[in-house]
């Protein structure tokens, strides 16, 4: 994975938990996913990337990390039974994925809907593409990472993605 497109994400995480949960976070630095590192979710939202650009992004949060997000995001307390839990998770990473892409200048790449698991401590792999990157987040409502999966389809591809500052 080309480390031009991480920037994007790492902008994107940060404007969407600040303008949208009211939350700074602090991203700590970006490490390369292996078997003994997984992280492990209570709940993961996950984003679908096609076109030039082919992979996913996976927002992983442990539980009270998950609720204390979705509460604050939704403005009520919002717990996994709670319909609206789901998709208030679905549409942070909806956003996270959204902006990041906005910034891959000269690639066509859609986003898909989001899909959320609820389940304790599993982890979501995407065995087939490699490498997979974390970005471990900090915040007052708890840790979580952003885990970003990505193939360039775009063999011709000389433009990078503009460049954000962390």
């Amino acid at each position: 994975m080309d480390v031009r497109f991480i920037n994007p994400f790492i902008a994107a995480v940060k404007n969407v938990f600040n303008t949208m949960v009211a939350t700074q976070i602090t991203v700590g630095k970006p490490y390369v996913i292996n078997a003994s590192q997984e992280p492990v979710a209570d709940v993961s939202a996950v984003i679908g990337l096609s076109g030039d650009v082919v992979g996913c992004v996976v927002l992983s949060l442990p539980m009270q990390s998950a609720m204390n997000a979705a509460s604050k995001f939704a403005g009520m307390d919002l717990t996994p039974d709670n319909p609206d839990f789901a998709d208030a998770l679905g549409e942070l990473a909806n956003m996270i994925a959204g902006q990041a892409k906005s910034n891959f200048t000269g690639f066509n790449v859609s986003i898909s809907l989001p899909s959320v698991i609820i389940g304790r401590e599993h982890v979501v792999s995407q065995s087939r593409a490699k490498p997979r990157l974390a970005l471990p987040c900090e915040s007052p409502l708890g840790t979580f990472h952003v885990e970003v999966v990505m193939v360039v389809n775009k063999p011709s591809a000389q433009q990078a993605p503009a460049a954000a500052t962390v």
